[in-house]
This record gives C-alpha cells, sequence and structure tokens, in this order.
C-alpha cells in the first residue's frame, strides 16, 4: 500500500476517535493530550462531551482561526483555541485533582510505543529532547479508559505497535484502545483485538506493520474514514 500524507493520517486518527465520542447520549468528559490528540477537538459536535486542558480549562474547543487567536487561551501544546459556552477556568493543582480523582470519563493521548500487554510508551525516547513526562502518568492512570493515537509506523516504517515496549514505560496495562490511520484496535481482558481496518490496506499488509499479536473481533470491520 501507498503511506498517507502525514496530514491526511492524522486528520483520520483524530477524526475517527471524535466518532467515538460524538455518540455519547450522556456527559463525558474528556482530556486531550498534546499532538494528534488536540486535533481531536476540531471534530467534536456533540455538546454532551466536555474538553479538559490540564493547564486548567474545561469547555474547550477547537483549534482558533487566525483572526481569533489569542496568545492567553490556549491548550496544553500551547495551541489558540476557543471557548465553548459555559467553559471554566482553574488552577493547575485543580485540574490535576480532576486527573487523579478520576474524574476524567477518558483521555486521548499519543505515544512511541505501544505493546500486546497494554503498555505504553510515550513520554521520552532515550538521548531525545523532552520536557518530562508531564500529566502523562498521572491520565493513563486516572482517567477510565485511555485512547492511544498515533501513526502506525514510525517515520523510518518501524512499527509502534510491538511485543514489549523498549523504551521508559509510562503505564503499564493501562492503554483501552489503539486508533491508527491503519487500524482501530481494542484491548479486553488482556487481549489485543482488531476492531476495525482501513479500507485501503490488507490484513496481511497490516500484520506485517504490527508487531503485537492481535485477534480479529467478532464485529470486524472496515473503518470508517472523513469524506
Amino acid at each position: 500500500m501507498k503511506p498517507l500524507a502525514e496530514e491526511v493520517a492524522k486528520k483520520r486518527i483524530a477524526w475517527r476517535i471524535a466518532q467515538e465520542f460524538n455518540k455519547t447520549e450522556s456527559p463525558l468528559f474528556i482530556n486531550l493530550g498534546v499532538g494528534i490528540p488536540t486535533m481531536v477537538a476540531d471534530y467534536i459536535t456533540n455538546n454532551q462531551v466536555f474538553l479538559q486542558a490540564e493547564n486548567g480549562m474545561l469547555g474547550l474547543g477547537p483549534a482558533a482561526s487566525e483572526e481569533k487567536k489569542d496568545r492567553m487561551l490556549i491548550n496544553a501544546g500551547r495551541i489558540p483555541i476557543t471557548e465553548t459556552p459555559g467553559c471554566s477556568f482553574f488552577d493547575s493543582c485543580t485540574s490535576f485533582g480532576m486527573i487523579r480523582g478520576g474524574h476524567v470519563d477518558a483521555t486521548v493521548i499519543g505515544a512511541f510505543e505501544v505493546d500486546g500487554e497494554g503498555n505504553v510508551a510515550n513520554w521520552i525516547i532515550p538521548n531525545g529532547k523532552q520536557l518530562g513526562v508531564g500529566g502523562a502518568m498521572d491520565l493513563v492512570a486516572g482517567a477510565r479508559q485511555v485512547y492511544i493515537s498515533m501513526t502506525h509506523c514510525t517515520k523510518q516504517g518501524k512499527p509502534k505497535m510491538i511485543e514489549t515496549c523498549t523504551l521508559p514505560i509510562t503505564g503499564h496495562g493501562e492503554v483501552d484502545f489503539v486508533v491508527t490511520e491503519l487500524a482501530f484496535f481494542r484491548f479486553e481482558k488482556g487481549r489485543l483485538l482488531l476492531e476495525e481496518i482501513a479500507p485501503e490496506v490488507t490484513l496481511e499488509e497490516l500484520k506485517t506493520m504490527t508487531l503485537a499479536p492481535f485477534s480479529r473481533s467478532q464485529n470486524f470491520r472496515v473503518m470508517p474514514v472523513p469524506g
């Protein structure tokens, strides 16, 4: 298969995750991490979804257009954002109290690696330039569900879903869902299940790019993609 352009791949991942949240009929409180996760906000259409930023905001909206940018109104990734009606602001201690207290229904974070046991490594590559773990460990431990949003392979073509993580672990067995541009995976009782596969990739091709062992779900289907 021909790889998707990077921006197309990122848009697909963010859009697909947003569709999971848009289905809700009751209030959901969702934290979005840095990178691809921040793009999820652009595709939320359900007013029962309330997005939280760990720098102290609940009710953030999509990224701000150029004419509406306010450098005092940013998310945890320092991206200018918009407000939704009724949004609130609070200090970082309160924000992390919300996360650590189990008051976040789901978090969406990026990752360098995810393995077959639901472990995730997302905060540092040895000898790489990183600011630190940030809120990642708090989020994977405190949120009720953990969604991983990442491209399926590195820019060098190396699979990110592997048998055992080789990088420093952010959380052990904390991952519930993994969404890439090629597939939608779910962990169930320690097993990795393939729920959806992108329309342009075959199952055989996906297996060559996924080193973590997985089985097909009973509800296995073609992954919907944005038009």
